[in-house]
Formats: C-alpha cells, sequence, structure tokens
C-alpha cells in the first residue's frame, strides 16, 4: 500500500474538518485586536465563506493556475465583496486570511499528521505551496480594494 503524501493528509484534513478548523479561526479573529473589525461581523454569513475556502483548498492546490483559480473562488465565494462592503479595513482583512493559514497549520500540527522525516520534508513542500496560495488570495484582496476605492 503506498502511504499517502503528507500534502494529500494536509488537504483531507483541510477538507474533512473545515468547519472545526474555520470555527478555531472566528474565535480567534474576533478576539484578536488586530481584527476589531470583525467582531461585529454577522458569524453566519462570515462562517460558510471560510469553511468553503478551507474546503476547497484541495482542489485549488492542484490547479493549473492556482492565482486564477483562486480570484474565480473568492469572487463566486463572495468573501472579498462581503468584507469589502463591510468596511473592513485592508490590513485587517489581510491579517485574518494569514490567520486563516495559521489556523490550518495549528489543526494540522495536534493531529501529529507529521512523524517521519519524509513527511517532514513533504510538509516543507506542502507549506511552501499552500503559503502561495494564501499568498495569492492576499494579494487578489489588496488588488479588490485597490480598485474599489478608484
Amino acid at each position: 500500500m503506498v502511504q499517502r503524501s503528507v500534502c494529500d493528509k494536509l488537504l483531507d484534513l483541510s477538507s474533512d474538518h473545515a468547519l472545526t478548523i474555520t470555527d478555531l479561526w472566528y474565535k480567534a479573529l474576533i478576539a484578536n485586536p488586530r481584527t476589531a473589525s470583525f467582531k461585529n461581523m454577522p458569524k453566519d454569513i462570515l462562517i460558510p465563506k471560510v469553511e468553503s475556502f478551507f474546503s476547497n483548498l484541495k482542489r485549488l492546490y492542484f490547479m493549473e493556475n492556482p492565482y486564477r483559480e483562486i480570484k474565480d473562488f473568492l469572487e463566486c465565494n463572495g468573501y472579498m465583496d462581503f468584507t469589502l462592503s463591510r468596511h473592513i479595513p485592508l490590513q485587517e482583512n489581510i491579517y485574518a486570511l494569514i490567520m486563516m493559514r495559521r489556523h490550518l497549520w495549528l489543526y494540522a500540527d495536534t493531529q501529529a499528521m507529521f512523524n517521519t522525516s519524509l513527511d517532514m520534508w513533504q510538509e516543507v513542500e506542502s507549506i511552501n505551496r499552500t503559503l502561495l496560495l494564501f499568498d495569492y488570495a492576499i494579494i487578489i484582496l489588496a488588488e479588490k480594494y485597490s480598485l474599489s476605492r478608484i
């Protein structure tokens, strides 16, 4: 039997536990002074948007053109328009995305997914690609804010 790569484990974890990761992220988000504008956001609207991102991370990860796919996803998902319409400052929104990325890794770490040296090597590879996806999301968000100010 072929051992699943760490990447597959991480992305499956993201999908299978999207709501749990999102709930942990949300609790940290509303408690963090760097994201104070999110405190009054309707939880029932925000949570499904973020959960959807975690649920679709595997699909986005393996796309040939992840930048375009993430941009399309965030536009269809409505996260950007929703936070923009609520006047969330750009720096807080970027920090919220950074917190999403961080909570994915924190949750994965609590699941003891990375046990061998091969796992650790694959983990670094997965981290780099996952970071790229979140970096794209941040750039796309900043572009959206920039265009909305014109």
